[in-house]
């Protein structure tokens, strides 16, 4: 049982809480997740199951959509509606700002800008997590991070809430983008609810519920998506038997080892870093993931079988 399995996560558990029904259910313990979410979050949670294991920090590289609801008037010191409120300014809103406003804000954060992460976190200060000095009521100042929104659509403006559809870069917190949008407009706000749609290649339409994952145990396995179909946008290559077997005990790879390739050459470095591609077997089976070397070799970084 080796691939992604998407999980569409409930409000109250953590990502963990998931990993550890999942492998409760499918037997298996090599389980791992995907873009953690917040216990107050639901939606697209990607499970990586065996080998994919190994693929996890490549898969949590894609853009993610969120839908939210955001909490006009009142701020907490998580910035959503689970924390303790700090501020409520609701009495004194005289009901919902003008939408264009709200608009002409929520633009002003798209972009790379940097970005405050929430002091309620698993940013580290010194070693120890924001959430735990925070938790202990110890100061938690965290250094602003360059963070990419690359849309902001507000989708309503009801009374004291607007709700938005947020597609961003791994590193974003809708949370902190809530809190920031309060204080733009002068009356604080918080995080209400948040559902998430899409992570990188993953979405709602392929993806289950824990009770279908209790109820079918093994059998949702079949809901999987293999290894072989991970990472669709990576080129893929092609390997002789010979380039084949070197790729299975990791050793380099050059252009003689490539029988064809999806992006009609050999992946090359770049000042940006080098270009990766998906290594297969004549038989279609994916062996490993490699990374562009000098003189046109490839080093496998990844090898999954």
């Amino acid at each position: 049982m080796d691939g992604v399995l998407v999980v569409d996560k409930p409000a109250g558990l953590t990502s963990h809480d998931v990993v550890a029904h999942a492998r409760r259910a499918l037997g298996v313990r090599r389980v791992g997740h995907v873009g953690t979410l917040d216990p107050l979050a639901t939606g697209v949670l990607p499970l990586v199951v065996g080998r994919a294991t190994r693929l996890a920090s490549l898969l949590s590289a894609g853009r993610k959509t969120y839908e939210g609801s955001i909490l006009l008037g009142v701020s907490t010191d998580t910035y959503d509606a689970t924390g303790t409120i700090v501020a409520d300014a609701r009495d004194r809103m005289g009901g919902a700002p003008d939408r264009t406003a709200v608009e002409r804000a929520a633009q002003a954060f798209v972009g790379t800008l940097p970005q405050r992460p929430p002091p309620f976190s698993a940013k580290k200060i010194r070693g120890v997590r924001a959430y735990r000095l925070a938790r202990g009521n110890r100061p938690v100042a965290l250094e602003p991070v360059a963070v990419t929104a690359h849309a902001v659509e507000v989708l309503a403006v009801d009374d004291t809430r607007v709700r938005c559809r947020v597609t961003c870069d791994p590193g974003f917190y809708v949370r902190a983008f809530a809190h920031d949008l309060g204080a733009a407009l002068g009356c604080g706000a918080c995080l209400e609810t948040l559902r998430r749609e899409r992570n990188g290649a993953f979405d709602l339409r392929g993806a289950v519920s824990l009770e279908e994952i209790a109820a079918g145990g093994p059998a949702v396995g079949g809901r999987m998506v293999p290894l072989a179909e991970l990472l669709p946008e990576v080129p893929r290559l092609v390997l002789t038997d010979h380039g084949a077997r070197r790729a299975r005990h990791g050793n380099d790879l050059t252009a003689a080892d490539v029988v064809s390739s999806s992006a009609g050459r050999l992946p090359r470095p770049a000042p940006d870093g080098a270009e990766v591609a998906k290594l297969y077997d004549r038989e279609g089976v994916l062996i490993a993931v490699a990374k562009a070397g000098a003189g046109r070799l490839l080093h496998p970084k990844i090898v999954l079988v």
